[in-house]
Protein backbone atom coordinates (compact mmCIF):
# COMPACT_ATOMS: atom_id res chain seq x y z
CA UNK A 1 0.00 0.00 0.00
CA UNK A 2 1.25 3.45 -0.67
CA UNK A 3 1.60 5.96 2.13
CA UNK A 4 -1.07 8.28 0.75
CA UNK A 5 -3.71 5.53 0.93
CA UNK A 6 -2.65 4.53 4.45
CA UNK A 7 -2.90 8.16 5.64
CA UNK A 8 -6.35 8.46 4.08
CA UNK A 9 -7.57 5.25 5.77
CA UNK A 10 -6.18 6.35 9.14
CA UNK A 11 -7.70 9.82 8.85
CA UNK A 12 -11.10 8.41 7.87
CA UNK A 13 -10.99 5.87 10.70
CA UNK A 14 -10.05 8.56 13.22
CA UNK A 15 -12.87 10.83 12.03
CA UNK A 16 -15.43 8.00 12.27
CA UNK A 17 -14.22 7.04 15.74
CA UNK A 18 -14.37 10.68 16.89
CA UNK A 19 -17.98 11.00 15.72
CA UNK A 20 -18.92 7.74 17.46
CA UNK A 21 -17.27 8.78 20.73
CA UNK A 22 -18.96 12.19 20.50
CA UNK A 23 -22.36 10.52 20.20
CA UNK A 24 -21.65 8.37 23.25
CA UNK A 25 -20.35 11.31 25.31
CA UNK A 26 -23.18 13.69 24.45
CA UNK A 27 -25.94 11.14 24.06
CA UNK A 28 -28.60 11.20 21.43
CA UNK A 29 -32.05 12.56 21.66
CA UNK A 30 -34.74 9.85 21.63
CA UNK A 31 -36.87 9.43 18.53
CA UNK A 32 -39.89 11.66 18.06
CA UNK A 33 -43.13 9.80 18.77
CA UNK A 34 -46.79 10.76 18.28
CA UNK A 35 -49.86 10.60 20.51
CA UNK A 36 -53.17 11.53 18.96
CA UNK A 37 -51.34 13.45 16.23
CA UNK A 38 -49.16 15.42 18.69
CA UNK A 39 -45.39 14.99 18.35
CA UNK A 40 -43.38 14.39 21.51
CA UNK A 41 -40.00 13.22 22.77
CA UNK A 42 -39.74 11.36 26.06
CA UNK A 43 -36.60 10.25 27.87
CA UNK A 44 -33.67 11.71 29.73
CA UNK A 45 -32.35 8.52 31.30
CA UNK A 46 -28.60 8.98 31.51
CA UNK A 47 -26.66 12.23 31.56
CA UNK A 48 -25.99 12.35 27.81
CA UNK A 49 -29.61 11.81 26.83
CA UNK A 50 -30.81 14.28 29.47
CA UNK A 51 -28.38 16.94 28.19
CA UNK A 52 -29.56 16.37 24.61
CA UNK A 53 -33.22 16.75 25.58
CA UNK A 54 -32.52 19.89 27.62
CA UNK A 55 -30.67 21.42 24.67
CA UNK A 56 -33.60 20.59 22.36
CA UNK A 57 -36.25 21.90 24.81
CA UNK A 58 -36.05 25.52 23.65
CA UNK A 59 -37.42 24.40 20.26
CA UNK A 60 -40.57 22.79 21.75
CA UNK A 61 -43.65 24.57 23.16
CA UNK A 62 -43.80 22.47 26.36
CA UNK A 63 -41.31 20.56 28.48
CA UNK A 64 -42.50 18.51 31.44
CA UNK A 65 -39.99 17.60 34.14
CA UNK A 66 -41.00 14.69 36.40
CA UNK A 67 -39.60 13.89 39.86
CA UNK A 68 -40.55 12.59 43.30
CA UNK A 69 -39.33 12.78 46.88
CA UNK A 70 -37.38 9.67 47.86
CA UNK A 71 -35.46 9.41 51.11
CA UNK A 72 -35.57 13.16 51.67
CA UNK A 73 -34.34 14.16 48.22
CA UNK A 74 -35.79 14.62 44.76
CA UNK A 75 -35.19 11.88 42.18
CA UNK A 76 -36.15 11.69 38.51
CA UNK A 77 -38.96 9.32 37.59
CA UNK A 78 -40.34 7.57 34.54
CA UNK A 79 -43.62 5.77 33.96
CA UNK A 80 -45.99 8.64 34.73
CA UNK A 81 -49.09 8.75 32.52
CA UNK A 82 -49.52 12.18 30.97
CA UNK A 83 -52.96 13.17 29.64
CA UNK A 84 -53.56 16.62 28.19
CA UNK A 85 -56.95 18.18 27.56
CA UNK A 86 -57.97 21.20 25.48
CA UNK A 87 -61.33 22.02 27.04
CA UNK A 88 -62.98 18.64 27.53
CA UNK A 89 -61.21 17.09 24.54
CA UNK A 90 -58.29 14.72 25.16
CA UNK A 91 -55.48 15.78 22.80
CA UNK A 92 -52.49 13.85 24.20
CA UNK A 93 -52.04 10.63 26.19
CA UNK A 94 -48.70 8.87 26.74
CA UNK A 95 -46.51 7.25 29.38
CA UNK A 96 -43.23 9.02 30.18
CA UNK A 97 -40.12 7.04 29.26
CA UNK A 98 -37.92 9.27 31.39
CA UNK A 99 -37.97 12.40 33.51
CA UNK A 100 -38.44 14.74 30.53
CA UNK A 101 -41.17 15.03 27.91
CA UNK A 102 -41.09 17.59 25.12
CA UNK A 103 -44.57 18.09 23.64
CA UNK A 104 -45.44 19.98 20.46
CA UNK A 105 -48.77 21.52 21.45
CA UNK A 106 -50.50 24.20 19.41
CA UNK A 107 -51.01 27.57 21.12
CA UNK A 108 -53.92 27.50 23.55
CA UNK A 109 -55.09 26.64 27.06
CA UNK A 110 -54.57 23.10 28.34
CA UNK A 111 -55.18 21.00 31.42
CA UNK A 112 -52.42 18.50 32.18
CA UNK A 113 -53.25 15.41 34.22
CA UNK A 114 -50.26 13.41 35.37
CA UNK A 115 -50.60 10.14 37.28
CA UNK A 116 -47.76 8.27 38.96
CA UNK A 117 -48.06 5.35 41.39
CA UNK A 118 -51.76 6.06 41.93
CA UNK A 119 -51.33 9.78 42.67
CA UNK A 120 -52.75 12.25 40.16
CA UNK A 121 -51.81 15.89 39.68
CA UNK A 122 -53.53 18.52 37.55
CA UNK A 123 -51.99 21.70 36.17
CA UNK A 124 -53.21 24.34 33.77
CA UNK A 125 -50.83 25.67 31.16
CA UNK A 126 -51.08 28.33 28.49
CA UNK A 127 -49.04 27.73 25.34
CA UNK A 128 -48.11 30.83 23.32
CA UNK A 129 -46.68 30.79 19.81
CA UNK A 130 -42.87 30.80 19.76
CA UNK A 131 -42.49 30.54 23.55
CA UNK A 132 -41.09 27.47 25.28
CA UNK A 133 -42.70 26.53 28.61
CA UNK A 134 -41.26 24.32 31.35
CA UNK A 135 -43.56 22.69 33.87
CA UNK A 136 -42.10 20.70 36.79
CA UNK A 137 -44.31 18.00 38.31
CA UNK A 138 -43.21 16.68 41.70
CA UNK A 139 -44.71 13.75 43.62
CA UNK A 140 -44.25 13.38 47.39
Amino acid sequence: MNQKLIKHILATSFLSLSCFIGQIAYGQIPDTQHSMGVAYISGGVGEGEADSILAEAKEWPLMLELSQLDGGRGVWIFGARISIFNGKRLVFDAVAEGPYILINLDPGQYLIQAAYQGVEQKRSVSIASGQAQKLSLFWK
